[in-house]
């Protein structure tokens, strides 16, 4: 009876769920892509506000410590990523959610480029030049690879993205 009601269920559910992306996807590596990092001093209008609010207790508010369960925000260009969708970047050995927009990464994402630009720093206080520095110092001279549903990354740094220095 119980395998019966299974049998239906699934007759029933399964032609719902045509077109729409199952939980489990398959790992995709994207290679070169662009990263930038941005903080409360050069974002838009300078603070931590986001384009996109995604959960983890923090509302608009961009932050996060890299782990799943805390993903750190990341912008880019809508439709580079799916909103919310939580990546894992090789870079930075942190996961990072897509909580904001970022105008350069539009702008690249027009022409066929990914790129993405690194929360980094407090949600609190604006750090001004050394942070831009910082941000600066950061950024990598080529494309780096990050992982769409990642189900083997386990490294990743707990402390501050801004102590990666």
């Amino acid at each position: 009876m119980v395998a019966t009601l299974r049998l239906l269920l699934a007759a029933l559910v399964a032609p719902s769920l045509s077109g729409y992306q199952l939980a489990y996807a398959q790992q995709v590596t994207i290679n070169n892509v662009e990263h930038t990092f941005y903080g409360y001093p050069d974002n838009s209008p300078p603070g931590a506000g986001t384009a996109y609010s995604c959960g983890y207790g923090r509302g608009y508010t961009a932050g996060g410590k890299g782990t799943y369960a805390d993903p750190l925000t990341f912008a880019t260009a809508p439709g580079e990523f799916n909103k919310c969708e939580i990546i894992y970047d090789e870079y930075t050995r942190k996961y990072l959610v897509f909580q904001d927009t970022c105008a350069k990464c539009i702008k690249d994402w027009a022409k066929g480029i990914y790129h993405i630009d690194i929360w980094t720093g407090s949600s609190t206080v604006n750090g001004g030049k050394a942070q831009i520095q910082c941000e600066d110092a950061l950024t990598p001279n080529q494309g780096q690879p990050v992982v769409r549903n990642d189900t083997t990354s386990t490294a990743f740094r707990v402390q501050s993205s801004w102590a990666l220095v």
